[in-house]
């Protein structure tokens, strides 16, 4: 009876594990829910900037003035200045041409803007040529103070004997450093010793002349040949008049 009873029992517990092992095949597994830690997507729209400059041009040494305004913006920096407020205005100088380059940030991005500030700067003159040194050269010297000549027995200038010595006068006030000395020549004709004094005459009479153009009197030394120096030897009136002359050379 007791053997019976057993058998019994481990009967039913051996249905009754089945069927929860059948139970619980049965059910589906559910998929596990969305995680909630999932960033939520940012809609914000990036910041707007504008930066103007008056006036745009200016002269070395004047001010300009920065105007700027953004929007949505939570910082906003000026190369050349730094951080700024999101809105204001600056007077600044710039020594050259700028360009003020503005970053507008936010979380939604960055907007940059721009002005340009053009500087004019003055061009300095070129100092004049220094020629208080310049001593020049023999041809430029002699095309600029040519040698005048004389009538006949005369130490008088001719009109033609002025217009050269003006010529002179100019090329030798701007060539300050040049001293010049100036012969006397005479023709053969007459006797050495009145050739002298001929010549002398006709020296200083050249010296005076540019004097009273302005070239100190200081830089010129006069020297008599009388008829010792013949420049021809014909016997003519062309080349005794080579021969009536002030001859102007550099006194070095």
């Amino acid at each position: 009876m007791i053997a019976h009873r057993t058998t019994f029992w481990n009967k039913a517990a051996l249905v009754a594990t089945l069927a929860l092992l059948a139970a619980s095949g049965c059910h589906k597994k559910q998929a596990a829910p969305p995680s909630s830690a999932m960033a939520p997507e940012n809609n914000t729209p990036p910041p707007t900037a504008s930066i103007t400059a008056d006036p745009p041009a200016i002269d070395l040494g004047q001010s300009v003035v920065l105007n700027w305004r953004t929007s949505n913006a939570t910082s906003v920096s000026i190369d050349g200045i730094g951080e700024v407020p999101v809105n204001g205005t600056q007077t600044v100088s710039p020594s050259s041409s700028t360009n003020f380059h503005l970053v507008a940030k936010n979380d939604g991005g960055t907007t940059e803007a721009n002005v340009r500030v053009t500087v004019r700067v003055p061009e300095v003159p070129a100092a004049p040529a220094d020629n208080s040194g310049d001593m020049g050269s023999d041809a430029i010297f002699h095309a600029k103070v040519q040698d005048i000549f004389f009538g006949y027995d005369s130490f008088d200038l001719t009109p033609e004997a002025d217009t050269s010595i003006t010529a002179a006068a100019a090329y030798l006030n701007a060539h300050p450093a040049i001293k010049i000395l100036i012969g006397g020549y005479c023709d053969d004709r007459g006797s050495a010793e009145y050739n002298i004094t001929l010549g002398e005459n006709r020296a200083n009479a050249a010296k005076t002349a540019l004097v009273s153009a302005g070239v100190a009197g200081d830089r010129i030394r006069v020297v008599s040949y009388g008829k010792e120096k013949q420049f021809c030897t014909e016997e003519t009136e062309s080349c005794w008049q080579q021969n009536r002359r002030g001859q102007f050379s550099i006194d070095r």
